[in-house]
């Protein structure tokens, strides 16, 4: 009797197992492509060309490992659409559904940009501007996409239209002061913050998730081509002791401590070559904040309107 109770049991276990939905990748041909490369013209700080030009008719830069290994993002794009929202940011809600209809390729869109916005973390992930996602999506919403998988744009066309392309110009001329100073006491509590260095370590100049548009993009601190605030990960600019203990690190080693072949120069003094250095140090640092090429874009911050006010 135990025996048939015993196999009963299996058995009942055994069709209930067989009758659960099965989850399916999604249609890797519907999933948007990037419509550009990772690592174009890296600027040896840690940034590329982007997929799109800024006001001043060049490449938006990028950090170099973006957009993501094309695996990488199908995988995440996928774990995201099996729960339904992002997995590194529950409260965005995606969809992927596979008809041709213009809703559903804005929705396919639209879950792409939350995948490659949030892909290590709540706003941490690659900018817009790596990909021609934001072209794309102007395409389908004017009517001239190509197809619901293709890319939809050229690389050029999203400079002028997009969002997320960025200039390298301040939003005003009072951000674009020459590389301020930090306060000591501010920062003396940071772990592996050197309080020499912190106080001569121009300002990032700006803020951290701004207005954000609910797919782990905010806005950055200089405008693009549209007048609108540059989109960057939300996660960017760092905040403060995570920036100065990277850049403590970094200078202490002579070089980017994530990426070795950068070399990193801190002169301490007041000339202009100096605060120069200083700058590009900043820049070095937060862009390769988390491995060579992946931090946070330079547009999050005012540092190239504050080397151009030094007259570079």
């Amino acid at each position: 009797m135990k025996f048939t109770t015993a196999l009963i049991s299996a058995v009942a276990l055994a069709i209930s197992a067989s009758s659960l939905p099965v989850r399916r990748d999604v249609p890797t041909d519907l999933i948007p492509e990037f419509g550009f490369s990772a690592g174009v013209n890296p600027t040896g700080t840690g940034n590329c060309d982007g997929a799109v030009n800024g006001a001043n008719g060049k490449p938006v830069e990028v950090p170099c490992a973006c957009p993501p290994d094309r695996q990488t993002f199908i995988n995440s794009l996928n774990a995201n659409v099996a729960a339904g929202h992002a997995v590194h940011n529950p409260t965005v809600d995606v969809s992927f559904p596979t008809d041709d209809s213009k809703a559903s390729q804005l929705a396919r869109i639209n879950t792409a940009l939350v995948t490659l916005q949030n892909l290590n973390g709540p706003g941490q992930g690659c900018p817009a501007a790596s990909t021609t996602f934001v072209a794309q999506q102007k395409a389908i919403q004017d009517g001239t996409a190509a197809a619901a998988g293709s890319t939809g744009a050229s690389s050029g066309s999203a400079g002028s239209s997009s969002p997320a392309a960025a200039a390298p110009a301040a939003k005003n001329s009072a951000t674009a002061a020459a590389a301020a100073s930090t306060s000591t006491s501010a920062v003396a509590s940071g772990a592996g913050i050197d309080a020499t260095i912190a106080a001569v370590a121009p300002q990032l100049g700006g803020q951290a998730g701004k207005n954000p548009n609910g797919s782990g993009s905010c806005d950055g601190a200089v405008n693009g081509a549209n007048g609108q605030p540059v989109l960057v990960p939300c996660a960017c600019p760092p905040d403060s002791n995570t920036y100065l203990a990277a850049l403590s690190a970094n200078v202490a080693a002579g070089h980017a401590i994530h990426n070795p072949t950068v070399q990193v120069s801190y002169p301490l003094d007041d000339s202009v070559a100096s605060k120069q250095a200083r700058i590009t140090a900043a820049s070095i640092t937060i862009q390769n904040l988390n491995g060579p090429g992946q931090g946070c874009p330079i547009a999050a911050t005012t540092l190239q309107a504050q080397s151009k006010a030094l007259g570079n």
